[in-house]
């Protein structure tokens, strides 16, 4: 005969049966969370740099490519085309001002300037000549006023007699005509006589200025080939390190071709280039970090040179410490120039998950996770980066290159 199954015993199977659908929903939710964590993309935090929005200063920047160049330099170029005779020094040496540094060919120069002293010394002499030619025809015009002097008095005295004899009809007055023409006749040929002594004076000293004026040129040119003659000796031009050098004797120079330079010692600014997009945001006067092996040297610009070049803009860079011994000529620098200054702002440490100004998305770290949202980013100096909008002080962010998950809205992050 059945018996009734006791309440303790029910009681006992519906506790199993609910235990047991509880342990099959627990491994059921535990499964599905594995497979989440399995399938959901994750990052390690050692392959990520996070940085925390804070306030602080950030300086607009452009970034240039810089050259160490010397403040003072200056270049000897070769007076006319010859060839390198002797070489009396090496690139690299210092030098002394008036430092003989290599000698030109000068024989065409000498032979020129002998030339020239020649014509100098046929000018020197036609001027004693047309001096000594203007003294024997004034000595010889002289010569003749006196004796045109006495016969005017001759003739004077021989006209008076004949008008007395005229009176008492002694002569005719035909012979009274002709003495009174005599006298002037020789008046006519002593004022031609005094006239010649002046025409003589003015038309020589015309000859000997033109002779002069001819002399003067030749002087000119016979010190400027003296100069020339001068310059193929090459000289240090003041004292500094002689950094390019024709080293080769008997090497042909131009005209003009560059032979030495020489630059100043331990006195450096810089030569920066950037891209002609950023010129209307450039002014003299604006600040400069200028970077090298962590080394920040603090410059201002002094020119922006006008010439374009391939899309590129120069401009030269005064330095504070132009004198800091860790400068070398032509050493390459990092040119960070100053365009715009920002106080107490938002900032962020600038990174590869960044990308100049504007909104872009970026990722928030928070609760083991990233979030995409999107920031507004401002100004810049390289190192941080201003945060316009889309954050608050204390959030963090990942700053490293986020492109591998660029496309998900939401990254685990792993230790």
């Amino acid at each position: 005969m059945d018996q009734a199954i006791g309440i303790d015993t029910l009681r006992r199977r519906h506790l199993l049966r609910l235990a047991t659908g509880i342990l099959l929903c627990a491994g059921f939710l535990a499964a599905a969370w594995g497979i989440n964590r399995a399938v959901r993309p994750a990052v390690l935090a050692s392959d990520i740099v996070v940085a925390e929005v804070r306030r602080g200063n950030v300086d607009n920047t452009i970034n240039a490519a810089g050259v160490v160049i010397p403040v003072h330099e200056e270049v000897v170029s070769s007076p006319g085309a010859s060839r390198v005779a002797r070489v009396l020094a090496k690139p690299g040496q210092q030098v002394k001002q008036g430092e003989l540094l290599l000698e030109l060919d000068d024989r065409e120069i000498r032979l020129a300037l002998e030339a020239l002293k020649e014509q100098l010394a046929q000018q020197e002499n036609r001027i004693v000549t047309l001096k000594l030619e203007m003294e024997q025809k004034l000595k010889q015009t002289a010569s003749a006023i006196e004796l045109l002097e006495i016969d005017l008095q001759a003739s004077r005295a021989l006209r008076e007699r004949n008008r007395k004899l005229r009176e008492s009809g002694l002569v005719s007055g035909q012979d009274l005509l002709t003495s009174e023409l005599n006298v002037q006749r020789n008046e006519v040929q002593l004022r031609q006589q005094r006239a010649l002594i002046e025409d003589t004076r003015g038309s020589t000293a015309s000859s000997i200025a033109a002779a002069n004026l001819q002399k003067a040129i030749l002087q000119k040119q016979i010190a400027r080939q003296e100069g020339l003659l001068e310059q193929t000796r090459v000289r240090a031009p003041f004292s500094g390190m002689l950094t390019s050098l024709v080293e080769e004797a008997g090497a042909s120079v131009a005209a003009g071709q560059l032979v030495a330079r020489v630059s100043e010692l331990n006195n450096y600014r810089v030569e920066a280039t950037l891209s002609d997009f950023h010129a209307r945001q450039l002014a003299a006067g604006q600040p400069v970090r200028v970077e090298q092996n962590g080394e920040v040297l603090a410059g201002t610009v002094r020119t922006i040179l006008p010439e374009i070049q391939n899309g590129t803009i120069k401009l030269l860079v005064d330095l504070e410490q132009p004198h800091n011994p860790h400068l070398r000529n032509k050493m390459r620098v990092d040119a960070n120039i100053v365009t715009e200054r920002r106080a107490n702002v938002l900032v962020l440490d600038n990174g590869s998950a960044f990308n100049g100004k504007g909104r872009q998305p970026a990722f928030a770290v928070r609760d083991g996770a990233a979030h995409k949202i999107l920031l507004t980013l401002g100004a810049s100096d390289g190192k941080v980066i201003e945060v316009v909008d889309g954050a608050q002080a204390g959030e963090r962010f990942i700053v490293s290159d986020t492109s591998a998950f660029k496309d998900l809205d939401r990254i685990r992050i792993t230790e």
